[in-house]
């Protein structure tokens, strides 16, 4: 009992005094509601087409927090500088890839594999996910236990890691782009929105249970506590009686899983790719920068506003632009970084 209330002394300790919304904060998100209801606006013509593409920005904001929320509590809560989560992302579809076509047989001269049954889809997810978290908590044991702290190492040994299991998965899975596939009907009709894509509202259901899960876990649990504490005074912790190492190698395990269960619903959704490594990463870590290190709040709401910038940005920039959409992403980042360097919902220090 002695040794909980005095983590959750120094929890208190380390987590500094929640920072209110500067001007510069509140008029970003003025900005950024003007300009969803600019695109309303435009949009009151075809009302369908507009809820259509809002569910497909705010589906697609799911799957960005699923990898998003496993690099949060990597990066932003254990502060480990792990650049190679997008290849757990890309690992996780890859692998789930491979089992199902040994499973379902595929006819050589078609690139799709044949309508999935509930065992051929959820066998190849529970395997993959757990063999990415499995090698996510060899990573953290071999090379990332030894050099807590210092990021600089940190980062060059994961860059080096994830090129190697880029080069492979080129090597072993080629450079066509491939769909897993699913045993639900591929659309669903909606009130309002019309046909749309099944695994979509799938991954959004899964996306707001893992939010759910996380947030208890971080918030309502003495783990979360010893996470949130351990990484700001490991020798307070650890003169507690309690095995930090244990803790850390737990949590990133946690982030390695969820990275590789985004990995299969994305490819189920979109395709399995060999490009997705850096693509992901890179989102993961805008998310993170906007939304604040450490926050499961900011990371929902910045893979929504990334989910809708990619949305939108498809279909309502003129021609001539649409395909320089990304750049909106980063205005956004810039914005956030100049009007709150720490994010949206993040503290300084």
């Amino acid at each position: 009992m002695a040794a909980e209330e005095g983590l959750k002394a120094e929890h208190v300790s380390i987590a500094g005094p929640r920072v209110p919304w500067s001007k510069g904060t509140i008029f970003l998100v003025a900005i950024l509601v003007l300009a969803v209801l600019g695109i309303g606006v435009q949009a009151v013509g075809n009302g369908k087409l507009f809820a259509q593409i809002t569910l497909n920005g705010i589906t697609l904001a799911g799957l960005y927090f699923i990898v998003a929320s496993g690099f949060t509590l990597i990066f932003g809560l254990m502060r480990v500088v792990n650049m190679a989560h997008g290849s757990f992302y890309m690992l996780g579809g890859i692998i789930a890839f491979l089992i199902q076509e040994r499973m379902l047989k595929p006819d050589p001269t078609s690139f799709d594999l044949p309508q999935a049954t509930w065992g051929s889809f959820i066998l190849p997810l529970v395997v993959s996910t757990m063999a990415v978290a499995l090698l996510g908590l060899i990573i953290q044991q071999v090379f990332l236990r030894w050099n807590q702290g210092q990021e600089l190492r940190q980062a060059l040994i994961t860059i080096a890691i994830s090129i190697i299991v880029a080069d492979q998965a080129v090597a072993r899975f080629g450079g066509i782009a491939k769909e897993i596939s699913v045993p639900v009907r591929k659309s669903v009709d909606l009130p309002v929105v019309g046909m749309f894509g099944t695994m979509r509202l799938v991954m959004l259901v899964v996306a707001i249970v893992v939010g759910i899960g996380l947030w208890l876990l971080i918030t309502k649990t003495r783990f979360g506590m010893i996470v949130r504490a351990g990484v700001d005074d490991r020798q307070t912790v650890t003169a507690l009686g309690v095995d930090i190492q244990k803790v850390f190698a737990a949590a990133f395990l946690l982030g390695a899983f969820l990275a590789g269960l985004a990995g299969v619903l994305g490819g189920a959704v979109n395709s399995v790719n060999k490009a997705d490594d850096g693509k992901f990463l890179l989102i993961s870590l805008v998310i993170v920068i906007v939304g604040g290190m450490g926050s499961l709040t900011g990371a929902a709401v910045g893979a929504l506003l990334l989910g809708l910038i990619d949305s939108y940005s498809d279909v309502y920039l003129p021609d001539s632009i649409t395909n320089y959409g990304v750049l909106l992403t980063f205005f956004l980042l810039v914005f956030v970084l100049a009007v709150r360097p720490y994010g949206l919902f993040g503290r300084p220090g």
